[in-house]
């Protein structure tokens, strides 16, 4: 499981700055997911050949300066929790603040280890700024510029260095399914309901569980591993910023799992929240089935599950390939159907199509319908394969595929799934130079 790196520090040092700096390494970073707020909250990168997942704490803070103290307390306790290190950020330029000191005095009692990150030292002859730091007994501190990028080489060197190794999962090699949401969706009873334990502990306050836990499941011919977020809150955590901690929970379990159950309930309709979900779940290119909850609660008619449907697809475009199943976990309502459809989602996702299969049939497809010409350069695709990769990806060769547009490129994609049964599975399509 990769590991999570949070990044904070009072308002206005360069948080978002900084956070984009790192995750914009390298070419192969996953773009940077919406948060609840409006900032980019959380992104993965590499350095070294080491990944990890960053997470920017200060999307989540509104409000003047004179309101940002408890909020600030609450985002930094929540951040030592859950990440494996942390990075200090302070303003060289502003100097050391009443509030830095706060913020350090949180970060000593904790038993992560921090890195003090000066930023805004643009110029060599700032270096020194930067002392006055030494006051927070967080040992060196690294002088950065986030506008710049001067300094980051060294303090990624650091953090690689300063990650615990990557774990394996070192358990049989089973499919993985993660079940994701936001808090109270009635991800535990889904659980609890499969493997008729109270394995994980349900209550109706949002936000009780904590940390991905495996739980086998291995009955009626069928053997998995559920990755739950598992583990009990202390009470006097329940007010904490629960949107906040279910998007950090949800990095873990998806990063670890290879087909998501996405839980909506059905009482509040698709939020926010569940559509910043299904983004980290597209773009770890993880396998997807909906899962609408509670769904006995709910006074229909002939048309009620149409439309629900119709909201969600509309919500999530363009990957609508997707299987929606309406359960009730309180009622037992449909809930095995999930876990057959979560295999076979699974199943597809693994697949390989042979290369002459998918020439036979997609090459006969671009004949009848080619990309359209672009200044009278006509566009020939010859040749198609599926790339070894874990996840499907197909590459295509062409004479001229920078002149492929988009909407051709979703052409091809909608064909694939057509034709080749990708339901639930997101899919990726090259144009290559023949």
């Amino acid at each position: 499981m990769s590991s999570i790196v949070a990044i904070v520090g009072r308002p206005n040092v360069g948080k978002s700055t900084f956070f984009n700096r790192l995750i914009q390494q390298r070419e192969a970073i996953v773009d940077a997911t919406a948060g609840v707020t409006r900032d980019r909250i959380y992104g993965k990168t590499d350095w070294n050949g080491r990944h990890f997942s960053v997470i920017d704490t200060g999307g989540y803070i509104v409000g003047s300066d004179d309101v940002f103290e408890e909020d600030i307390r609450k985002q930094v306790v929540l951040a030592v929790e859950e990440s494996n290190l942390i990075l200090f950020l302070v303003d060289a330029q502003e100097g050391l603040t009443d509030m830095d000191k706060e913020v350090a005095q949180v970060l000593r009692q904790s038993n992560k280890p921090v890195l003090l990150v000066a930023n805004k030292v643009d110029t060599p002859n700032q270096f020194a700024l930067a002392a006055e730091f030494y006051a927070l007994g967080l040992g060196d501190y690294f002088p950065i510029s986030a506008i710049n990028g001067s300094g980051t080489g060294e303090l990624l060197d650091e953090i690689v260095n300063k990650l615990p190794q990557e774990q394996v999962f070192e358990e049989l090699n089973l499919p993985k399914f993660a079940v994701v949401g936001r808090p109270n969706a009635g991800k535990s009873s889904f659980i609890n309901a499969l493997i008729g334990e109270e394995r994980n502990i349900v209550t109706d306050v949002a936000g009780t569980t904590r940390d991905s836990i495996h739980t086998r499941y291995n009955r009626f011919g069928k053997d998995f591993y559920l990755v739950d977020t598992a583990g009990i809150r202390k009470k006097g955590k329940v007010h904490e910023n629960l949107e906040f901690y279910s998007v950090m929970r949800a990095v873990r379990a998806i990063e670890n799992a290879d087909v998501c159950f996405l839980m909506i309930d059905a009482t509040r309709g698709v939020e926010a929240q569940d559509i910043n979900i299904f983004g980290l779940i597209e773009r770890n290119k993880k396998g997807l089935v909906i899962l609408v909850n509670k769904w006995d609660l709910i006074e229909k008619d002939n048309q009620t599950m149409e439309t629900f449907k119709k909201a969600i697809l509309e919500r999530i475009q363009p990957f609508v390939d997707v299987p929606i199943i309406f359960v009730s976990v309180l009622e037992k309502q449909r809930i095995f159907k999930a876990i057959e459809e979560g295999i076979a989602v699974y199943e597809r996702r693994s697949k390989r199509i042979p290369t002459s299969k998918l020439n036979d049939v997609m090459l006969e497809i671009i004949q009848a319908y080619p990309p359209p010409a672009i200044k009278g350069k006509y566009i020939k695709i010859k040749y198609c394969t599926m790339l070894p990769t874990e996840t499907p990806r197909f590459a295509f060769y062409a004479n001229l595929p920078q002149y492929i547009r988009e909407p051709y490129k979703r052409f091809i994609e909608n064909q694939l799934r057509k034709n080749f049964d990708l339901n639930g599975v997101p899919i990726e399509v090259y144009f290559r130079k023949k």
